[in-house]
C-alpha cells in the first residue's frame, strides 16, 4: 500500500504527571510501526490541552521542542473531553490518513495501536479498542457499566460494549464523523452510525501510572445521561407511556370511587390520598425534568455556539 500517515490524538487535562512518559512511549510505538513499513515513515502525535491549570501546556511545549513529531493544541478553557477529541481529529485530518485517539494516562493498551494499523491496512475504516477484562474495576463500576450498556441496547442505541474512546479511524471515516454538526456530541454512540467497515482489537486496561482520574462518579453519571439524551428520545416516549397508564388508572379509580359512593362504602383515607398525591407529583416533576433536558439541548443546538476555542497551536 502507499505511504500512509498516522496521527495519534491525545486529549490531556491536568496530566503533567503522566504526559512525558506517555508521549515517549507513543513515540517509541510509532517508530516500531514505521520499522515494520506498515504505513511508511510518516507519523506524529497531536496533544490537545483541554484548558489545563497545571504545567501540561508547558510540558507540551518542551516535548514539541525536543521532538518535531509532537504537536499541540491549547483550548482557551476547559471544554471537555469530547470536544478535545473532536478538535484533535479536525486538526489531524488535515494531513493524516488514519487517526488513533487515546487518553494521556495510557490505561488503554497503546501497544495495540500496531494491531489497529494492521487491520486498517487490511481494509477496516474503524478499529475499536475493546476491553476484554474489567478485573481492575470495582464491583460498583463494573456492574453499573454493564447495566448501562444493557439499558442503551434496550432503548435502541447501537453501542460497542466495553469500548471507550480508544480507536483508529480512516480519513474518510473522520471526515464523515466531522460532518455531524450537533454540539451535544456523544462520540462513542455516533461512530457506529457511520456505516464503514469495522474491526476490533482486545486488551486489558491497566491502572493509572500517576495522577487522578478525570472521570469521578459525578462526571460519569452526567456523561452517561448525555449519552442517552443525545442518541434517543426513548425517555420522552416512556413519559408518554407512563402518562397514559396513569390516566387509565385514574379513570379506573374514578369509576371505583363512584361505585363505592353509591354503595355507601366510602372510607376516608388520609394516608392513601397523600401517597397518591406524592406519587403523581413525583412522576410529574421527573417528566418535566426529562422534557426540560431535551429542550435545553435543543436550545444549545439552535444557538450554534462553537464547540471549543483554540488559544494556541504548535505545528
Amino acid at each position: 500500500m502507499d505511504t500512509q500517515k498516522l496521527t495519534i490524538v491525545v486529549p490531556a487535562y491536568n496530566e503533567e504527571e503522566v504526559l512525558p512518559s506517555s508521549i515517549q512511549r507513543l513515540l517509541s510505538i510509532e517508530e516500531k510501526i514505521a520499522e515494520r513499513n506498515v504505513m511508511g515513515q510518516r507519523a506524529d502525535i497531536l496533544i490537545v490541552d483541554d484548558g489545563s491549570t497545571d504545567r501540561t501546556w508547558e510540558i507540551i511545549n518542551q516535548l514539541h521542542q525536543a521532538h518535531s513529531r509532537v504537536r499541540g493544541l491549547r483550548f482557551s478553557r476547559n471544554f471537555g473531553h469530547q470536544s478535545a477529541l473532536i478538535a484533535g481529529m479536525a486538526e489531524a485530518i488535515k494531513t493524516a490518513d488514519m487517526i488513533v485517539t487515546i487518553d494521556a494516562d495510557l490505561q488503554d493498551d497503546p501497544d495495540k495501536i500496531s494491531e489497529m494499523v494492521d487491520k486498517y491496512a487490511d481494509g477496516a475504516d474503524i478499529v475499536y479498542g475493546v476491553r476484554n477484562n474489567r478485573d481492575t474495576d470495582s464491583w460498583f463500576k463494573r456492574t453499573t457499566a454493564q447495566g448501562y450498556y444493557k439499558i442503551l441496547k434496550l432503548l435502541g442505541v447501537e453501542l460497542v460494549p466495553n469500548h471507550a474512546d480508544f480507536r483508529l479511524m480512516s480519513k474518510r471515516a473522520v471526515e464523515t464523523f466531522l460532518s455531524y454538526p450537533e454540539r451535544n456530541m456523544f462520540i462513542r454512540g455516533i461512530i457506529p452510525k457511520l456505516g464503514y467497515k469495522t474491526d476490533a482489537v482486545y486488551y486489558k486496561r491497566t491502572p493509572r501510572m500517576a495522577g487522578e482520574s478525570k472521570y469521578p462518579l459525578k462526571k460519569m453519571l452526567a456523561f452517561a445521561w448525555d449519552g442517552i439524551t443525545s442518541l434517543t428520545i426513548a425517555p420522552v416516549r416512556l413519559i408518554l407511556i407512563l402518562g397514559t397508564a396513569a390516566t387509565l388508572l385514574a379513570i379506573a379509580m374514578m369509576a371505583y370511587a363512584v361505585i363505592m359512593k353509591m354503595l355507601g362504602l366510602t372510607v376516608h383515607g388520609w394516608s392513601s390520598l397523600m401517597v397518591s398525591l406524592w406519587f403523581i407529583g413525583g412522576v410529574q416533576m421527573i417528566s418535566l425534568g426529562v422534557i426540560g433536558e431535551y429542550i435545553g439541548k435543543l436550545m444549545n443546538e439552535v444557538k450554534e455556539r462553537p464547540r471549543y476555542t483554540i488559544q494556541a497551536k504548535l505545528n
